[in-house]
């Protein structure tokens, strides 16, 4: 077993040490999410945690850990009586990303269970982190039915297996601790507000502080064993406050004027639900019993918010976290209790900064979609004319306000990554049939199996009341759901876009199509051409949010390389069928259909666009074309993609042009490169 990189060892980082610490004082403050930039010890620091956490009771031979004060009456391997039980160290269970669901919550043995009527049950990730930490990296990566599990066991203490109507329960009451790279995508909201506590955390740029960081990295690799003993003495200490903290924290007073403070912070803030309310409290109370008081303090209920509330105050998935700390000041001050006549100066009010991590969170006051004023003055541009090739790029624009867009879709039944945009054959869903499995059964469909083994029964010389079931009569469900799509927008940055009003609807419309995107759980890449070339602003990524960034800052201007810009999409296209063949595309191609510079520019995308269709690419044209002439050159395009236009108005759901379409008989061979309105 490989030696961990001592906790106390990290260097700085140090609201993510103290959110690691108040979970460990009190695991009902509930976790904690670490957000940040790739290579800032995330995972160390959390990895490191599990080195200082008190032992805990468990019941020997009890695959469930269950406590042998109070066992779980109803724990797969019970009854058990009270007693001492023994004692091992608190566990850290890692979930990997890519775990199957009874991986996670456990397997029934299903052969045993038709024949002999027995639960075996092998228990699952869930029930070894049952008292412990149930650590993922990568959490915002999480496949959507293993988050379901997470938040159904998160909610109730106890995680549920059922199959074919035998099923078990078990405790499972973990400390959850997620570490994430927002680059990469964002979580669902319900998962968010499941993390009691949220650190951003990034690189140092001290070159001082990184100077340290490397050379204790070094010698820990050199020698990990002798590195971790030069700094045992302070992992004891930090283990024995926590301990400390632990006894005191029973007799922490949370008075009325701090949870007066707490509830009119939350709402102030605005935080959806009475969660936030409830982990301030917890947090503020852990904080006082860190620092060894018994009373919690005005300070304590500050670092409480900046800690609980910033990832539940965002309004929509573009939202930055972050809190406004003028405004958090100015609302504890409002609702202080007011000091008495005879007041002695408390202990000096410097900030508490236990275990040298009591500093604030180094969160921004201000937030990413109000930071780019630059586009407030935008040149007024030539309202459709394309502008002279010399012209001069115009300021960015702000988008309009977004709204609810008609729900696109690719035509067919996928097998790609689990979504909520296409049709598709997942381990989730709706059952269509069944099959013989290939490798280890999962989903076993009851009628087909009983079906397949019934009429060997006699010859297999069945006696009993259960059923003779051999492996080859197993069937495999076979399931339908949705799957997430790459949405590829392609958009037209050219002068005859550049005019303020359209291009401002513009990016809303593809703002509002992010949303979308965001929602359905697709990966999304954003290609722009203007003047003489074509750009990949963003490659395919599942950060929706860094697409919204990228179009609020995209530039105007120029002719209009409308072939550049397809053939640059059926580039990055290409590519990543390589890197991830089994998820289909759909490119959404925002334009007013225009093209112009270098020879026979219109026959060119003509060219480029039948490439899409050859392959079979889902796609739609978003027509941005207006005023009272128009030559519908959005709509030829279409065809040549062998997919549909539709204009920005009829993008909207409640728009009261009818988007529902299908165009799938368009299609000619390959059936696939339509899309359609759902």
């Amino acid at each position: 077993m490989t030696t961990p990189f001592p906790f106390t060892a990290v260097v700085g980082q140090d609201d993510l040490r103290l959110a690691l610490l108040l979970n460990a004082v009190s695991p009902a403050v509930g976790g904690v999410l670490v957000r940040g930039e790739k290579g800032t010890a995330k995972s160390t620091a959390v990895r490191a945690l599990s080195a200082l956490l008190p032992e805990v009771a468990v019941v020997p031979g009890c695959r469930f850990s269950c406590d042998p004060a109070a066992p779980d009456p109803a724990c797969p391997d019970g009854p058990h009586e009270t007693g001492p039980g023994a004692q091992r160290p608190a566990r850290m269970v890692e979930l990997p990303v890519g775990a199957s669901e009874d991986r996670l919550v456990g397997a029934l043995d299903i052969e045993r269970a038709l024949a002999e009527g027995v639960k075996a049950f092998e228990p699952g990730l869930l029930a070894d982190a049952h008292r412990g930490i149930l650590y993922v990296d990568e959490v915002n990566l999480l496949h959507d039915h293993l988050v379901d599990l997470l938040l159904d066991a998160a909610a109730m203490g106890a995680s549920y297996v059922e199959r074919e109507g035998v099923s078990v329960r078990h405790a499972a009451r973990f400390l959850l601790v997620g570490t994430m790279n927002p680059e990469e995508g964002e979580l669902r909201p319900q998962l968010l507000d499941r993390f009691g506590l949220t650190v951003e955390v990034a690189a140092s740029r001290e070159p001082d502080q990184r100077v340290e960081v490397v050379r204790r990295r070094l010698a820990y690799d050199d020698d990990p064993e002798g590195f971790a003993t030069r700094w045992a003495d302070e992992e004891s200490s930090v283990r024995a406050r926590i301990i400390a903290a632990r006894a005191l924290l029973p007799s922490v007073r949370l008075g009325d004027g701090a949870l007066r403070q707490i509830a009119a912070t939350c709402a102030a803030f605005e935080v959806d639900g009475m969660r936030a309310d409830i982990v301030m409290a917890r947090t503020a109370t852990a904080l006082a019993a860190w620092a060894g008081r018994t009373d919690v303090l005005a300070e304590d209920v500050r670092q409480a918010a900046l800690l609980a509330l910033p990832h539940r105050r965002r309004r929509n998935p573009f939202d930055a976290p972050g809190l406004d700390e003028n405004k958090l000041d100015e609302t504890l001050e409002e609702f202080a209790e007011p000091e008495p006549e005879d007041d002695d100066p408390d202990p000096d009010g410097g900030p508490d900064s236990p275990g040298g991590g009591g500093q604030q969170p180094p969160e921004p006051d201000s937030d990413g979609p109000q930071g780019d004023d630059a586009g407030a003055r935008p040149e007024a541009g030539e309202g459709g004319e394309p502008q002279p090739s010399g012209s001069g790029e115009q300021q960015p624009v702000r988008a309009s306000e977004p709204f609810r867009t008609k729900a696109l879709s690719v035509p067919g039944i996928g097998e790609g990554a689990a979504g909520r945009r296409s049709r598709a054959r997942t381990e989730h869903g709706r059952t269509t049939g069944a099959k013989r499995p290939q490798g280890a059964l999962t989903k076993l469909h009851l009628a087909a199996t009983i079906q397949a083994a019934a009429p060997h029964q006699l010859a297999r010389g069945r006696s009993g009341r259960g059923l003779v079931v051999r492996r080859d009569d197993l069937r495999q469900a076979t399931r339908e759901g949705r799957e997430g799509n790459l949405v590829l927008f392609v958009v037209d940055a050219s002068g005859s876009m550049a005019a303020r009003q359209r291009m401002s609807a513009v990016k809303g419309a593809v703002l509002s199509l992010l949303l979308d995107a965001y929602q359905r759980r697709d990966k999304v890449g954003l290609v722009t051409f203007r003047g003489s070339a074509a750009d990949v602003a963003l490659p395919p990524t599942s950060s929706v949010d860094a697409a919204a960034v990228r179009l609020e800052s995209l530039p105007t201007g120029g002719r209009t390389p409308l072939a550049a810009g397809l053939l640059k999409a059926h580039d990055v296209l290409r590519v990543e069928r390589l890197r991830d063949p089994a998820r289909r595309a759909l490119v959404v191609l925002v334009t007013d259909g225009r093209a112009t510079g270098g020879p026979e520019p219109v026959a060119l995308a003509g060219r480029a666009a039948r490439l899409f269709a050859a392959d079979g690419i889902a796609s739609v044209v978003v027509d941005c074309e207006s005023g009272p002439v128009r030559l519908g050159l959005a709509g030829q395009l279409s065809g040549e993609l062998e997919g549909t236009a539709v204009t920005l108005d009829e993008l909207r759901a409640d728009s009261i042009a009818g988007l529902v379409r299908d165009v799938q008989g368009n299609q000619g061979r390959s059936g696939s490169s339509s899309w359609r309105a759902a």
